[in-house]
This record gives structure tokens, sequence and C-alpha cells, in this order.
């Protein structure tokens, strides 16, 4: 048996997109598939949204790539646009969610080295979380089936139960440097973190000078339906990651941190090839026109209370298939009482919806920030069918 020529780590579907248009992805056999994936959260703007391609393809006429040796005034511009817009002082870009997080991990830990604690290196992490697959962020995620092939990991991660305030205040001790924690896990099955828990959080590092660090990779940009989801619990994080929707399908992410959390972030202690490049700049500029002003993000709330309220009205028809409806903004996860992938997979071969399953037996539904009311229409229309349709494993 031969390997394919893309590594096969991904149990890849049928589905073989060639072209987007708005909220739909064309296969290549022609099919049209209403997506409510988003690419896992990161076409926020849809498919050939025309300021995000515009902005692209100016700046690959006009530059490219040059490299951090030299000044970047993209970069500047773009740093100071989500430092006005944020808690944050200042800003690493990356090339991927995972890097951000990695960049988060390393601030954490130079905080406290940079002032000569070295003994202060331990994040505390949650169950359930994904925070990336890299050596780092694998580590700082307690699920047994990334880890699986990759031992050891690397030290410096201890866990504790999400949303357990009690646990995280008990797992403190002379080696931690802070918490590193998603307000909404995505892939762990858009589970919420209590007003409480957050709060809880937030002050501790405030009693023990440790660093709360926010994994936004995907709960961020408008999806929860403020820019940031940390924004809706009235708490100042210390460090942000965040990815996916800022580019809007460019590979890029960023690392944004206060003044006194990148007091250790200094000449020589960390970089990337890529990170800030001139035209990663120009597709967060493009989504940043669209996104962060008020009244897109309220209309995104108020779209994403209305498909929740259908959905939590939807569910009822089929109490042998569905248990709740959970989330904020666009980012909505339906709990169902059997496994989801088997239904994602209907829903995606035999009715053209495309959503992704997720940790907690949760289909999560990720649409574009973009849609409006006929393709709420078109979704539910098609997950009922889906629902009518549908024959669980092991039922007659």
């Amino acid at each position: 048996m031969s390997i394919t020529p893309l590594m096969p780590v991904y149990p890849r579907c049928g589905v073989r997109p060639v072209r987007g248009e708005h909220c739909h992805l064309i296969s290549e056999d022609g099919r049209r598939f209403l997506d409510f994936a988003s690419g896992i959260a990161v076409n926020l703007l849809g498919h050939s949204h025309d300021g995000l391609v515009g902005a692209i393809q100016k700046q690959a006429e006009t530059l490219m790539h040059v490299s951090n040796l030299y000044g970047s005034p993209q970069g500047e511009a773009i740093a100071q646009r989500l430092v006005d817009l944020t808690f944050a002082d200042t800003v690493f870009f990356t090339n991927s969610g995972a890097e951000a997080v990695e960049c988060a991990i390393k601030t954490a830990r130079a905080y406290h080295q940079h002032a000569g604690n070295t003994e202060k290196y331990e994040l505390i992490t949650f169950s359930n979380a994904f925070h990336g697959r890299t050596m780092g962020t694998i580590s700082a995620s307690n699920q047994e089936k990334m880890h699986k092939g990759f031992l050891p990991l690397l030290p410096g991660f201890k866990y504790v139960e999400f949303d357990d305030l009690e646990a995280a205040k008990a797992a403190i001790g002379p080696n931690t440097a802070g918490f590193l924690v998603e307000p909404i896990q995505g892939e762990g099955g858009i589970r919420i973190a209590s007003q409480a828990f957050l709060e809880g959080l937030r002050a501790l590092c405030d009693e023990h000078d440790l660093m709360l660090v926010l994994d936004e990779v995907q709960s961020g940009v408008g999806r929860a339906g403020t820019l940031y989801a940390y924004e809706q619990y009235g708490i100042v994080p210390d460090v942000v990651a965040t990815a996916k929707g800022i580019g809007g399908g460019f590979p890029v992410g960023a690392c944004l941190a206060t003044e006194k959390a990148a007091r250790g972030m200094v000449v020589g202690t960390h970089g990337s090839t890529y990170g800030g490049n001139p035209f990663a700049m120009a597709a967060i500029g493009a989504v940043l026109d669209a996104v962060a002003n008020e009244e897109f993000l309220a209309d995104v709330r108020a779209k994403g209370e209305r498909l929740m309220a259908r959905l939590e009205q939807f569910i009822g028809n089929y109490p042998e298939l569905f248990d709740s409806v959970r989330g904020k903004g666009l980012f909505i996860g339906l709990k169902m009482k059997v496994e989801p992938r088997a239904f994602v997979a209907h829903m995606r071969d035999n009715h053209q919806l495309l959503t992704v399953s997720a940790g907690d037996n949760v289909v999560r539904v990720l649409p574009p920030l973009v849609i409006d009311d006929s393709h709420m229409d078109e979704f539910m229309e098609k997950l009922s069918a889906a629902a009518a349709s549908y024959q669980p494993e092991g039922v007659a």
C-alpha cells in the first residue's frame, strides 16, 4: 500500500470544493452546499467577499512579503487598530492559531522569568480544551487522542476541570505562571465559561500575580457577538491568542498582550519569518473594516438569537435525536443524544449542509457572520429534512 501525496492525517470526506459564493460552496462535481462550517469558524465574511478579495489583490500587486528585519508600516497600522479595539497594548502577528497560543504561552512564562522568577513556568489549563497541534499546544490540552503517538509531552502544564473555580484555585502552586483558558470551548462542544469562573480566574491572577491567558482563536473576531468574547464577561485579560476569523480565510493570527504582560518579550526572544507580512495585514484590515463596528456586531447577536430560538423550537420535534442548544452570537452548539459525526455526515452527503462535529456530542453551527434570513431558512429546511430522514446506527 502506498502513501497518498497529501499526508493521510485527515479523514477527508467526499466533498471537494472548488468555488465559493457568499455563504455557499460549490464542489468539483457541481453540487452546491450551504456552508455553516465556515472553514471551522474562519470564513466569517463568507466566500468571495468583495472587500477582502479586493484588499488581498491590491496588496499582492504591491508587496507580499519582506521580513521582520525591516520596518513594517502595514503591521504597525493593523497593530494600532487592534490595540485601539481591545484591552491590548502590543501585538505579535503569527501565521496560525497554534502559533498565537505558543506566543501566548511564551509571553506568560517570560513575564515571570524576565523578572528572575525562573520557577514560574507552569500554566493551569482545562479539561476538553483544544489549543492547537504543535507539541506545546497539545501538551497544554488534556486530550489523550491528541497525545497518542507523540509522547513524551512537554512539561509545564497542569490540567483541571473546566469551569471549576475551586479546582483552579487548588491547583495554584510555586511553579504557577497563570491560566490558559478558552472562554467558550469550541472543539470541546461550545461549552461556555460561567461568569463566576472567569471573574474568579481574574481575581486569582490579581491576587497571586499570575497571567490570565485567553485562547480566543475560535471565539474571537465577532463570532460570539462581540469583537472578543472576554468583553461579555467584563474582565480584562493579560494575553489573548486570536486567529481563524481574523483573516477571513487568509492564514494569520495574533497574540495580544498588555504592556505589563509583555515585559519579557524583548528583542531576540521571539520571531516569525512570515508573521505580520503585508499580505496578511491587508486581510486583517479588510476583516476589521467589515466586522469591528457595533452595528455589525449587534446584527451578529440578533441573528444568533433568532437562529438559536428557531433551533430550540425545532429540537422538540426530535426528542430522540437532540438534547439542547447553546452558544453566543453565531457560535452555536446543537447537543445531540447520539454521536454527532454520523449525523454531520448525513447532513453533508444527503442534504448539502455543512456543519462541524465537536466534543460532548455537539454539532457546531458556525455560519458566516454575513448570513441573512434566507440562509437561516435554508439551514432550518435542510436540518429538518436531515433529521426526518436520519436513521441512527443501531435503531431499526
